[in-house]
C-alpha cells in the first residue's frame, strides 16, 4: 500500500528487487515507530532493553538506507530506484546483533562488571566500530572523528605532555565503560532519545504529513501579510509554529521555506535576505518548547528535574528571540521601503482557520496533557498522536463522503487513505529519528570517556585558558560550540559541550561574586550549538535555504548569523541575570515584567546591530542602544555600579527605557531636519 513503484516494463527483475528492499525498509520503520508508540501504554520493559532496541532499529535502518559512499547516498525511504546491496543486509544484521547483545547477556555482563570475557570484548569492539560507521553515514564524519580522538586520548593519556596527561585506561576498562554499561553508549542521552524524543519527532512528522505546515504558513500570512514586510513576518511566525513540533532547523527550512522564501522574493526582498530570514526563523525553532531539538528532555534527565521546569526556563529566552526576529523583519522592510502583500495574495483568516482548525487540536491536547494533567512527556505525546490519528481518519471520511454517494465505499476508501497517511507519517518519523538516535549513542562514547577520569583535567585546562574568569570561559564555550556545531547535530553538540564545560562554568562561578545556576549553564551550551546551523562555512540550514532562494549559501549564512546575533546575546544575559530563565521567579506579574523588558532589550540590541531604528543610525547612537539593551536585560548592572540596594533593580528598567527613548527622540529630531 505504501510501496507502489513505477518502473519501466522491461525491468521486471529490478522492479521486484527494489520493491522487496523498500518493503523491508518500510516494515522496519513502521515496526520501530509502533514499538515506540507502545511503550507509554502497552509494553513494560526495563530502560536498558528500551535503549538497546531503540539503537538496534536505528543502526539497522542506517545500514539498509545509507550507502558507504557519500556521492552514492539516496533517500531510500522514498526513492524507488534505490538498491540495497548484500553488504547492507550483512552490516545491518551484525550491527543489530551487536547492539542487542547488551540485552541478551545483561545478567552475565552485570555479574562480571569490569571483567569482560573474550566474547564481551569481541562484541563490544564490533558494536563501537559499526556505531561509528553508522554515525558517519547518518550525520557525517565530525562526531565519529571526535569520538575516535577521545578514545585515542583515553588509551594514550599516560604518554601525553604533563599538562594534559592522565593515567590512561586499559582496553577492558574502556569497553566495560563504553559498551557494557549504562554510562557510555547506552547512557542518559540514548535513554532520552528512546523514551521521549522519538514520540515528539513522530508527532511532528505526522503533523507535517497531513499538511499542518501549509496551515501554519497560511495562518501567519492571513494575519500579517497586509503589514509592512508582511511576508517576512509571516515567515517568522510560521517557522515558530512549525518549530514547536519539528525540533529541526533544516526540516523547518524545507517545510516552511518552500512557501515563504518565494513569497518574500515576490514582494521585493533580495534572495539573500529572504533566505537568511527563513534560516534565522527556522534555526530558532529549536529553542521553542516542547521539543527544543531533544535538548529539553536531556537537560531534564541530567539535572534530575521535571521536564516542565526546563520548559519554564526556556520559554522567555525563546519568545524574546522570536520577537526580536519579528522586529528585524520590520527593520529590513523599513530599509527597503517595502509595503504589505497585495490583497489578492492574502488568504482570509477565518477561511484558513475554518479549513484547518483541526491541526491545532493535537497541539492543544499536547499542551493540556503536559501542563494541566501533568502527564509525563512521552505519555502526553502518545495521547496527542492518538488524537492526531483519529483526526486523520475523520478528515478522510468526511472528504470521501462528500465526493461519493456510496457511503460504504467512501468509508473503505477513507480508511485506506488514512492508513496510507499514517503509515507515511510513521516512516517519516523513523527516518527523522536516525540522526538523533545515532548522535546520542555516539556522543555517549565521549561522555563515557570524560567520566573515566579526564573530567578533572578538562576542568583545569579550560579554567586555565579562561584565566579563572567567567566571561572568557563563556566566550571559549560559545566559540567551541559554534565550531563543533558546524559538523554535529545540535543535540550532540549540546551533550559534548555540557559534559566538558558545564562543570567548569559552575565551579568558577562558585568562587565569584555570583552563582550561575546549572540550568543557565546547560542552556548556554545548547544555544550556541543551535547557532552553528547557519554559521559559515558549514551551516546546513543556510545551504538548504539558499538552494530554495537561489542565493549564495555563504552570503546567506553570514546574513543569517547577523540576524542571529540577537539570539547569541541572550545566553550571556541569562547567565548573568538568571531571572531571564525565571530562576527563583514564581509569580506571573514579575515574570511578565521581566519578559516585556527583555523584549525591549532585544529590540535595542537589534537596532544597534542592524544599524537602523526609525532612520539609519549614526555612530554615536549605537552606544545608547547597547547601554539600553544591557540595562533592560540585566538591571542589576546599575545597582552594582552605583552600589544600590538589590531590591531597587526593577526600578532600573525606567533608566533603560529612558535611554532607549532618548535614542528615539534623537533620531526623530534628525528625521525632522532632513525634511
Amino acid at each position: 500500500m505504501f510501496l507502489r513503484n513505477k518502473r519501466k516494463a522491461d525491468q521486471p527483475c529490478q522492479r521486484q528487487h527494489v520493491s522487496a528492499g523498500r518493503f523491508i525498509i518500510s516494515v522496519i520503520s513502521i515496526a520501530w515507530a509502533l514499538f515506540q508508540l507502545a511503550l507509554p501504554r502497552f509494553i513494560i520493559l526495563d530502560s536498558t532493553t528500551v535503549r538497546a532496541v531503540h539503537l538496534a532499529f536505528a543502526i539497522t535502518l542506517v545500514f539498509l538506507t545509507i550507502p558507504v559512499a557519500k556521492h552514492k547516498r539516496r533517500e531510500r525511504f522514498f526513492n524507488a530506484a534505490s538498491h540495497i546491496p548484500l553488504s547492507g543486509y550483512i552490516l545491518a544484521g551484525v550491527g543489530c546483533l551487536s547492539v542487542l547483545y547488551f540485552v541478551f547477556d545483561w545478567k552475565g555482563i552485570s555479574m562480571r562488571a569490569g571483567l569482560p570475557i573474550w566474547r564481551d570484548v569481541v562484541m563490544s569492539i564490533i558494536l563501537i566500530i559499526l556505531l561509528l560507521e553508522a554515525s558517519r553515514r547518518a550525520i557525517g564524519p565530525a562526531l565519529p572523528i571526535i569520538a575516535i580522538l577521545f578514545t585515542l586520548f583515553a588509551f594514550s593519556g599516560s604518554y601525553m605532555p604533563l599538562f594534559i596527561a592522565f593515567r590512561g585506561v586499559s582496553l577492558r576498562r574502556y569497553l566495560s565503560q563504553i559498551a557494557l554499561s549504562a554510562e557510555g553508549i547506552y547512557g542518559i542521552p540514548l535513554y532520552v532519545s528512546a523514551n521521549t524524543v522519538f514520540l515528539f519527532v513522530l508527532f511532528g512528522s505526522m503533523l507535517d504529513k497531513i499538511g499542518a505546515g501549509h496551515f501554519f504558513n497560511d495562518l501567519a500570512i492571513s494575519l500579517l501579510g497586509r503589514f509592512k514586510g508582511g511576508a517576512a513576518k509571516a515567515a517568522v511566525v510560521s517557522s515558530g509554529l512549525t518549530g514547536l513540533v519539528s525540533g529541526s532547523s533544516i526540516a523547518n527550512v524545507v517545510t516552511t521555506g518552500t512557501f515563504t522564501i518565494p513569497l518574500m522574493k515576490k514582494v521585493g526582498y533580495p534572495a539573500k535576505i529572504a533566505a537568511a530570514t527563513e534560516v534565522a526563523a527556522s534555526t530558532n525553532g529549536q529553542l521553542m518548547p516542547p521539543i527544543m531539538g531533544a535538548a529539553a528532555f536531556i537537560i531534564a534527565e541530567y539535572l534530575g528535574i521535571d521536564y516542565l521546569d526546563v520548559v519554564k526556563a526556556a520559554a522567555v529566552p525563546a519568545f524574546v528571540s522570536y520577537f526580536a526576529l519579528f522586529y528585524i523583519a520590520h527593520l529590513e522592510a523599513s530599509k527597503l521601503g517595502m509595503k504589505g502583500l497585495p490583497k489578492a495574495d492574502i488568504p482570509r483568516f477565518l477561511t484558513v482557520l475554518k479549513n484547518g482548525f483541526y491541526y491545532l487540536i493535537p497541539l492543544v491536547v499536547l499542551i493540556y496533557e503536559l501542563i494541566v494533567m501533568r502527564h509525563t512527556p512521552n505519555l502526553a505525546a502518545f495521547n496527542a498522536i492518538l488524537v492526531l490519528i483519529v483526526i486523520v481518519f475523520v478528515r478522510e471520511i468526511i472528504k470521501a463522503a462528500g465526493n461519493s454517494t456510496n457511503i460504504a465505499k467512501a468509508v473503505i476508501k477513507a480508511v485506506i487513505n488514512g492508513t496510507n497517511t499514517i503509515g507515511e507519517g510513521l516512516i517519516a518519523g523513523s527516518r527523522n529519528m536516525l540522526s538523533v538516535a545515532l548522535a546520542t549513542a555516539t556522543a555517549g562514547i565521549i561522555v563515557g570517556i570524560v567520566f573515566m577520569g579526564i573530567s578533572g583535567m578538562v576542568v583545569d585546562i579550560v579554567a586555565g585558558l579562561s584565566l579563572g574568569y567567567i566571561f572568557p570561559l563563556l566566550l571559549i564555550t560559545a566559540i567551541a560550540s559554534l565550531i563543533l556545531g558546524m559538523g554535529l547535530p545540535t543535540t550532540a553538540t549540546y551533550i559534548v559541550m555540557a559534559s566538558i564545560t558545564v562543570p567548569v562554568i559552575v565551579e568558577l562561578s562558585s568562587t565569584s561574586s555570583f552563582v550561575i545556576p546549572l540550568m543557565a549553564a546547560h542552556l548556554f551550551c545548547f544555544y550556541f550549538g543551535i547557532l552553528a546551523d547557519d554559521t559559515p562555512p558549514v551551516g546546513l540550514a543556510a545551504y538548504a535555504a539558499a538552494a530554495i532562494a537561489k542565493s549564495d549559501p555563504i552570503q546567506t549564512g553570514i546574513q543569517g548569523f547577523i540576524y542571529d546575533l540577537r539570539t547569541a546575546v541572550i545566553p550571556f544575559m541569562f547567565v548573568f541575570n538568571a531571572e531571564l530563565i525565571l530562576h527563583g521567579i514564581n509569580n506571573w506579574p514579575q515574570a511578565l515584567l521581566i519578559f516585556v523588558m527583555a523584549i525591549f532589550g532585544a529590540f535595542a540590541f537589534t537596532n544597534a546591530v542592524q544599524g537602523w531604528f526609525i532612520i539609519k543610525n549614526k555612530w554615536y547612537e549605537v552606544p545608547l542602544f547597547l547601554i539600553a539593551s544591557l540595562i533592560l536585560f540585566c538591571p542589576t548592572v546599575v545597582t552594582k555600579i552605583f552600589n544600590l540596594d538589590l531590591h531597587l533593580r526593577y526600578y532600573m528598567y525606567f533608566v533603560g527605557l529612558a535611554v532607549y527613548g532618548l535614542s528615539y527622540f534623537v533620531q526623530r529630531l534628525r528625521l525632522k531636519r532632513s525634511f
